[in-house]
C-alpha cells in the first residue's frame, strides 16, 4: 500500500456532496446502489456519523456512511464505504474509518463498530479485519441476514462483523 496523499482532507459530508457519493457508490460496482435521493438525505441527516475524503480540488474521492444504532447507542453501524477507483490502494478507506471512529469515540462515546459484508467481498473483509487489529479490538462474525430473507431475487447472505470494544486512545 502506498502512502495516502498528503493533501487529503477528511471531514463531514454536506448535502452538496450527495451526488458525488451516489456516483462513487455506483462506480464501485460492488455496493448496493441506493437512490440518489437517499444519498442527499444521508448527507443531511447522518453527516455527523459519516465522513468524506476530499482530494486537492475539494471533491469527494471516498466516503464512509454510518449511523449510531438507536437500540445500541455505543455502536456505529457502517453502512457503506467507497473510494474512487483512481484513489484505491492508498489507505483512504482505512483513514476514513479511523478518522470517523476516532471522532465518534470522542464525541459520542461509541465503543463498537458493526457492518455487514457479503461473503467474497475480500476488500471489505480486509478493511474491517485490519481495523479491528489496529485498534486491538475483538472481531466476531455471524450471519445477520440469510440469503432467503431478500425478496428481490438472488442475494448473498449479509455477515455481521461486530468490532469492539474501542477506546478513546485507540489509533
Amino acid at each position: 500500500m502506498t502512502a495516502r496523499p498528503a493533501d487529503l482532507l477528511i471531514d463531514r459530508p454536506t448535502v452538496s456532496d450527495g451526488a458525488a457519493l451516489w456516483r462513487l457508490a455506483k462506480d464501485s460496482k460492488t455496493l448496493d446502489l441506493n437512490s440518489s435521493y437517499s444519498y442527499l438525505l444521508w448527507c443531511r441527516d447522518f453527516a455527523g456519523t459519516s465522513a468524506v475524503a476530499r482530494g486537492a480540488d475539494g471533491e469527494p474521492v471516498g466516503f464512509v456512511t454510518g449511523y449510531v444504532r438507536p437500540d445500541r447507542p455505543g455502536t456505529l453501524l457502517v453502512w457503506q464505504v467507497a473510494v474512487d477507483s483512481a484513489h484505491r490502494g492508498l489507505g483512504i478507506a482505512a483513514a476514513l474509518l479511523d478518522g470517523l471512529t476516532s471522532r465518534l469515540t470522542a464525541e459520542l462515546g461509541i465503543t463498537g463498530v458493526e457492518t455487514t459484508i457479503t461473503p467474497g467481498n475480500t476488500a471489505s473483509e480486509r478493511l474491517f479485519t485490519s481495523f479491528a487489529a489496529r485498534h486491538g479490538a475483538d472481531l466476531a462474525r455471524e450471519v445477520l441476514f440469510p440469503a432467503d430473507l431478500f425478496p428481490d431475487g438472488p442475494h448473498d447472505p449479509e455477515v455481521l462483523y461486530r468490532i469492539g470494544p474501542l477506546t478513546p486512545t485507540a489509533h
